[in-house]
């Protein structure tokens, strides 16, 4: 019913927080190494997409409509407490999955950073 709305919310601090890192970092051009805010800019896209889509199937089951409250289960109080379970459950475990894959992305991403500044210091 909501599920996506934890995945979003997490992707709305992210985002706040990849423009924050952006504006602090400095450019360094002479280490080979991707700066954080374009990893966590990762994370952003992956979070933002899968809520989309996530979103887009619960307007195809009629779950979400064009008027307030406009989450179909916000109506009434039985509905409003199985979409809070829905949302602390599979809510919850679809943005700690999507930051899970976004951590095994960080170690490739450092595997190969660690390669590329052994293949360039070998070639000083």
């Amino acid at each position: 019913m909501a599920c996506f709305m934890v995945p979003a919310a997490e992707a709305v601090v992210t985002t706040m927080g990849a423009k924050i890192m952006k504006a602090k970092e400095t450019n360094q051009e002479t280490e080979v190494k991707i700066p954080f805010s374009t990893k966590l800019g990762w994370l952003n896209k992956l979070l933002w997409g899968g809520s989309a889509l996530l979103a887009f199937e619960h307007v195809w089951h009629g779950e979400i409509e064009p008027m307030f409250p406009f989450l179909t289960a916000a109506r009434n109080p039985a509905d409003a407490a199985e979409m809070l379970h829905e949302m602390s459950t599979a809510g919850v475990a679809m943005a700690v999955l999507v930051t899970a894959v976004w951590g095994g992305m960080l170690a490739v991403a450092s595997v190969i950073e660690k390669r590329e500044r052994k293949a360039h210091s070998a070639e000083e």
